[in-house]
């Protein structure tokens, strides 16, 4: 087939991003090249249409569909770390449509409705900034924590979202015994969640003689070892997550001059569509 003559007029890369993970936790396959040079494309017509579909960005499909058509050189997006995910978010809307992202934002001290602009770079900066911790040291054992994958990440959000959406249809039930006996399975699977999550936040355990990492080891030892090694892990998970969590937009109302908070949340559909 001939050369397009057209190609020249193909979308360029218009921002470079360094994954804040550096790849470390990255599988095999998952990218390709320098992680402290990817290059980010702006968003197709289809890529925009893509966002807009509620049950494909619900299950996380579009999304990953639109990462690696913007990032070409993350081939598997379901395999990037969740370290990486918001910042590649911020890029590809930067890459798009520009820095600011505009919100609209009701006032709670005089319900007036409020427009802003917010600079997306500040988030670009944070997250460029942020450091990840991995290690917790016991006194026999030392555990290495990692991060999930956005697939997990995905994964365990869907099934927290059906859980609630079972409580809340338990609510209704007019037969308080049997309601309450169904409650009490639901914060069981619940806490299944929980610790299925936490689980898939271990990357190894060193014993002194042997660094365990495999899964299924892992898992029994997580379901039988005592609370303060749960909560340890657990702490550190939250604590890595309080540390990752997106900066606060700090604004002034119009009206009243309130001093308010904003935040944002990078993957939901109207994030990559232009306000």
């Amino acid at each position: 087939m001939a050369n397009n003559p057209l190609e020249q007029f193909f979308r360029q890369p218009k921002i470079f991003i360094n994954l804040p993970s550096s790849g470390a936790y990255h599988e095999a396959g998952v990218t390709q090249g320098e992680p402290s040079n990817m290059p980010v494309y702006s968003m197709t017509a289809m890529d925009e249409i893509v966002a807009k579909t509620p049950d494909a960005m619900f299950s996380g499909e579009s999304t990953v569909r639109m990462i690696q058509s913007c990032c070409p050189n993350i081939k598997d997006a379901w395999g990037l770390s969740v370290l990486d995910t918001d910042l590649v978010f911020a890029a590809i809307r930067i890459a798009t449509y520009g820095n600011m992202l505009s919100v609209s934002h009701t006032c709670p001290g005089c319900n007036n409705s409020n427009e802003y602009d917010l600079d997306l770079s500040r988030v670009v900066d944070h997250l460029s900034s942020c450091k990840y911790k991995n290690t917790i040291a016991m006194e026999k054992i030392t555990i290495r924590t990692q991060p999930v994958t956005y697939r997990v990440s995905t994964d365990i959000a869907i099934q927290q979202y059906q859980m609630n959406k079972r409580l809340v249809q338990l609510e209704e039930m007019e037969d308080s015994e049997e309601k309450q006996k169904m409650i009490n399975e639901l914060f069981i699977d619940i806490g299944k969640i929980q610790t299925k999550f936490f689980i898939a936040n271990v990357e190894s355990i060193d014993i002194g003689q042997q660094v365990v990492t495999d899964r299924q080891h892992i898992e029994e030892f997580m379901n039988n070892c005592d609370k303060t090694v749960y909560d340890a892990i657990k702490k550190q998970v939250e604590l890595n997550q309080e540390t990752w969590k997106l900066p606060i937009y700090h604004v002034k109302c119009t009206e009243c001059s309130k001093d308010n908070d904003i935040t944002i949340s990078l993957d939901q559909s109207n994030f990559f569509v232009q306000a």
